[in-house]
């Protein structure tokens, strides 16, 4: 059964969101759709990163993984690219519904930090840490993404909230995974520096990855009315 623990932590990560999608008033059914998308948009980009670096930056405790692989990845890592990026899109969603006036576009400024990204990265990855210089380069990449043709997720007063429940659940379900260890990291490609079980690195990651998605998300929204 340790095999099938990280499918098993996919479910748990779905079923909340899924549970309460039925609630009359957030009814989160209704965008079932455009989240599963919008997740699936991200698959391939950030599924390819994670081929192409696994074996180096990370690899797969095949304790929890061994018999489950599709690729060079196990099947648990593929549905984290759906799982997750479905959740938040659902804590997104929340918040339109019980904080309306933050959810608009306001802010139209761009974040002072999405200007240093692209230099900070590259500078980062010529010293040898290409985990932290790749994940910066994304966020950054994403954020501009977002700020110019996205949804604009950045300039509402809720991304503030979002970012902060979302930290929350990493620490919770990223501290799992990387405590137990289902997930383990080769310390050269990055700072080697952790927020109690979990890479700094990974926190940029996930960010990376749940903005892209709810940028993706808010553009299939706002183009179906």
């Amino acid at each position: 059964m340790n095999n099938f623990e990280y499918i098993l932590f996919n479910l748990i990560v779905l079923s909340g969101p899924v549970a309460f999608s039925f609630d009359d008033r957030v009814r989160f059914v209704r965008q079932w759709p455009p989240a599963f998308c919008s997740a699936l948009v991200l698959l391939a980009p950030y599924g390819i990163w994670d081929s192409l670096v696994t074996g180096r930056h990370w690899w797969f405790n095949p304790r929890y993984t061994s018999g489950t692989f599709i690729g060079p990845l196990p099947a648990g890592e593929w549905l984290f690219f759906i799982t997750v990026p479905f959740a938040s899109l659902f804590i997104w969603e929340v918040l339109r519904f019980y904080r309306p006036a933050q959810h608009a576009v306001k802010d139209a400024r761009t974040p002072l930090w999405i200007w240093w990204g692209l230099p900070l990265a590259g500078l980062i990855w010529l010293l040898g840490k290409e985990y932290t210089g790749l994940v910066i380069l994304a966020l950054t990449v994403t954020a501009l993404a977002d700020l110019t043709a996205g949804g604009r997720v950045l300039h509402r007063a809720n991304a503030l909230l979002y970012a902060a429940i979302l930290t929350m659940l990493m620490l919770l379900f990223n501290g799992y995974l990387t405590a137990r260890p289902v997930v383990l990291y080769d310390a050269a490609y990055q700072l080697d520096r952790r927020i109690f079980t979990i890479p700094v690195e990974d926190f940029f990651y996930g960010f990376s990855l749940i903005l892209g998605c709810t940028t993706v998300y808010e553009k299939i929204r706002s183009a179906h009315g």
